[in-house]
């Protein structure tokens, strides 16, 4: 059996994206490792429930922003409140993409990574 631990964004501003990630999706910083020789940052964050972790790393000689391609990808969210998860994002400016038929939207982090929200199925 498998459970899936955490998955990973290149980032290229680690403290812009940081601040995205803890005012958008109430993500905090849960543990960190950094090179001795301050090559690379490694963040992980989780939500309350602390099920799955999102690996943010970033490259000290990284002097570009992360080609993503055509952004074919993308990580979920759930919400208890997806009305009030949309209203934030609307008023944040990050929602990318809406699909009312569905029930759900896209918002980009700075990166340009897309997270998909959904509302919490019961």
């Amino acid at each position: 059996m498998f459970t899936m631990v955490h998955t990973n964004f290149n980032v290229f501003d680690l403290e812009k994206s940081l601040a995205f990630y803890h005012e958008a999706l109430e993500m905090k910083e849960v543990r960190r490792k950094e090179a001795k020789d301050g090559s690379f940052i490694i963040v992980y964050l989780a939500d309350e429930k602390h099920n799955c972790e999102l690996e943010l790393t970033w490259l000290r000689d990284r002097d570009t922003p992360y080609d993503l391609g055509d952004k074919e990808f993308h990580v979920a969210f759930t919400t208890p409140d997806f009305d009030k998860a949309y209203q934030k994002h609307k008023d944040m400016g990050v929602i990318l993409y809406e699909n009312p038929s569905m029930g759900i939207y896209f918002i980009g982090d700075p990166d340009g990574y897309w997270l998909e929200v959904v509302p919490e199925r019961k």
